[in-house]
């Protein structure tokens, strides 16, 4: 027997799971190291442009996590968090091993697929991207109904 909910179950799931560790990643740029830190850490590592780097890693993991968790703007969000663990795979962590305690890049090769999948996928039923699109959709058939 299928159990249609089950795929919408799942996909609640991975977009609360990931959009929490990067809601806190992104709180930690934000307000643990502070923007500046967030800079000097970047460059430190040899990230180009550190300062736009910072900010877009900050902005990316705060709010949209947030907006992953909410179920918003999913495939957008869900390929901006996977260009940004792109970035960091490659400019920082792929010579590192697997391994997060070692500089690895377990931890960003998760949120990223997870993140692809989701932008590729959609949000699933239980979403606000779903809500207003199934406004959008009864706004539409109401106006072609009414012309």
């Amino acid at each position: 027997m299928k159990f249609p909910w089950t795929k919408d179950l799942a996909v609640l799931v991975a977009r609360v799971a990931i959009g929490a560790v990067l809601i806190a990643h992104g709180a930690q740029k934000f307000f643990t190291f502070g923007i500046a830190g967030t800079v000097d850490s970047f460059a430190g590592m040899g990230i180009p442009v550190p300062e736009a780097a910072a900010v877009f890693a900050a902005v990316v993991e705060l709010v949209g996590g947030a907006a992953l968790v909410l179920g918003a703007a999913t495939p957008v969000v869900g390929l901006l968090v996977t260009l940004n663990m792109l970035g960091a795979l490659v400019l920082v962590h792929v010579g590192n091993g697997v391994f997060v305690d070692q500089g690895g890049f377990e931890l960003v090769a998760a949120l990223g697929a997870g993140a692809l999948v989701l932008a590729a996928t959609g949000p699933g039923t239980w979403s606000v991207d779903h809500l207003v699109g199934r406004t959008l959709t009864a706004r539409r058939a109401q106006a072609t109904s009414a012309a």
